[in-house]
């Protein structure tokens, strides 16, 4: 039931944009849906790179399932986005990762006091290459 609701919002969207109702997103018309979905601005360029990398029938333009495509694309841009910021609380000393000191110091002021020997084993059950450390992609990894 959630899926049909999702694909209906989707396709308003979509017949909503496609001014010339032909069926299919053109970038100019890509550029306008982002806009007025509160996405950045999208240039030019950028629009037609993105009906390029999705086009999957090569007319230039986006069918219905590659609009689809697109926006679960910025979905997850979105995602990453949220990880990224959630990952800066725990890189307390923006070294660019996750040691067992700075996880101390984090889950310390949320009220989660565990021991350094604690937080290294934290770290090590999701410590991929065996650094001592969670970078951005295992945090991804662990996240997911």
């Amino acid at each position: 039931m959630v899926v049909m609701e999702k694909v209906s919002q989707y396709e308003r969207v979509f017949n909503r944009f496609d001014e010339n109702g032909d069926g299919k997103i053109s970038p100019a018309e890509l550029r306008q849906c982002v806009e007025a979905i509160g996405g950045e601005k999208l240039s030019t360029e950028d629009a037609e790179a993105a009906v390029a990398n999705l086009d999957s029938d090569g007319d230039g333009l986006l069918g219905f399932d590659d609009f689809v495509k697109f926006l679960e694309g910025v979905k997850e841009e979105d995602k990453v986005n949220d990880l990224k910021e959630a990952f800066k609380l725990y890189d307390v000393d923006g070294s660019g990762c996750i040691t067992p000191r700075s996880l101390e110091k984090m889950l310390c002021k949320l009220g989660d006091s565990r021991s350094l020997d604690e937080c290294q084993l934290m770290i090590s059950k999701f410590d991929l290459d065996g650094d001592g450390k969670i970078s951005f992609e295992e945090f991804k990894v662990m996240m997911l």
